[in-house]
């Protein structure tokens, strides 16, 4: 028991990896135990750097814009928590920035994705960076919704079988970033969607889709919140699936936050009058779970003090307890788990690791939708 004691909470997030076990209740209590070294930082007057990888206005970086005041009210001095866009390479760009040049002085954290975790998984040659690198702080889970133009979305309602035959044209950050849920789940539906790939960020996908470039868009929850339910209170736009949420048996059932949406189980269901099975579903599945479960994670370089990093995840979990957050958060989140401590090591760890078999079958293909080869 004494080791435990002369260990902070970043001390024992590491131990993890070594094999030892914890409880919960232990963990909380070396956070508090853990808290009076952190007392002496103090970062009055300084800025923390919150980079997101993604240009502004897409989930991610609605996420950071929501957390950031509340970050700077819950550290020590009330710093200036400043939200950076570092968009690129679909979210490879800033994660490799972090990776290797961001100073490790607890000044700097960096917001992940599905974006950031498939190409990872996948073996990207973009890709510089390691999760094992970073220490988890936050992990918030979330949803997707695909939808429509009015036009399309009556038609898609109305006459499914018909709706299928549209060429439909989709904004892209490329087949290994989060995009990868969206098409293999249109291709298993047969849908006949042209990706133009390159955007810098689902943020770039919705605005194309406003000036008309595409005619069909996905985002996720926090991002279609935000952003999309003004355009279909507007009847510019029409939701038509969404990817659902995992059930305690591993189910896919209806998002809560958008009961009257079907997901893309039932749509699948609708078109081949069949419940989904097989690789490829087997597939959509894991990556779904991987991509979605913790599917934006605050990160911090592993080799930050072991105090700092009890500090950020102190403050992300302070925020979390607050009696009105769930209130605060639903517009802008909304009604999804908010992790901290072992909790989020552990949903980062199921976004990080992936049957074997579930990769091998998405490289295959991506090799034959895309001629892409990894």
């Amino acid at each position: 028991m004494k080791i435990f004691f002369t260990l902070g909470l970043g001390a024992m997030k590491k131990t993890l990896n070594l094999g030892f076990k914890i409880s919960s209740l232990l963990f909380s209590f070396l956070l508090l135990v853990s808290s009076s070294s952190s007392a002496l930082i103090n970062y009055e007057g300084q800025v923390i750097k919150w980079v997101v990888p993604f240009s502004a206005g897409g989930g991610a970086d609605v996420l950071a814009r929501f957390y950031a005041p509340l970050l700077s009210e819950n550290l020590p001095g009330r710093p200036d928590v400043e939200v950076i866009n570092m968009p690129g390479a679909g979210s490879t760009k800033g994660a490799n920035w972090f990776s290797s040049e961001a100073p490790v002085n607890g000044k700097v954290i960096f917001s992940t994705s599905g974006s950031t975790q498939f190409p990872f998984l996948l073996d990207d040659p973009r890709v510089k960076y390691n999760y094992n690198d970073w220490e988890v702080i936050l992990a918030s889970s979330t949803g997707g919704v695909a939808y429509l133009p009015s036009e399309l979305g009556s038609l898609w309602n109305e006459d499914l079988k018909s709706a299928l035959d549209v060429n439909f044209v989709y904004a892209s950050q490329g087949p290994t970033r989060l995009d990868l849920v969206p098409l293999l789940a249109w291709s298993m539906l047969g849908m006949n969607v042209d990706p133009i790939f390159g955007i810098k960020g689902r943020a770039d996908g919705r605005l194309m889709f406003e000036q008309g470039y595409v005619n069909i868009d996905y985002q996720t929850s926090s991002s279609f919140l935000a952003k999309v339910t003004p355009l279909v209170e507007n009847g510019d736009a029409v939701p038509i699936m969404t990817w659902g949420i995992l059930d305690d048996n591993g189910y896919i059932i209806r998002d809560p936050n958008f009961p009257d949406i079907p997901t893309f189980r039932e749509v699948y269901v609708k078109v081949h009058n069949e419940e989904p099975s097989g690789s490829a579903w087997d597939a959509w599945k894991a990556f779904f779970i991987a991509g979605f479960s913790a599917q934006k994670m605050v990160v911090i370089n592993k080799n930050t003090d072991d105090e700092i990093i009890d500090l950020f995840s102190q403050a992300f979990e302070d925020i979390i307890n607050q009696k009105n957050f769930s209130q605060i958060s639903k517009n802008s989140l909304g009604v999804y788990p908010q992790s901290t401590g072992l909790k989020a090591i552990k949903f980062k760890e199921r976004a990080t690791q992936i049957d074997p078999d579930a990769i091998s079958w998405v490289k295959n293909w991506l090799n034959d939708s895309y001629n892409l080869n990894l």
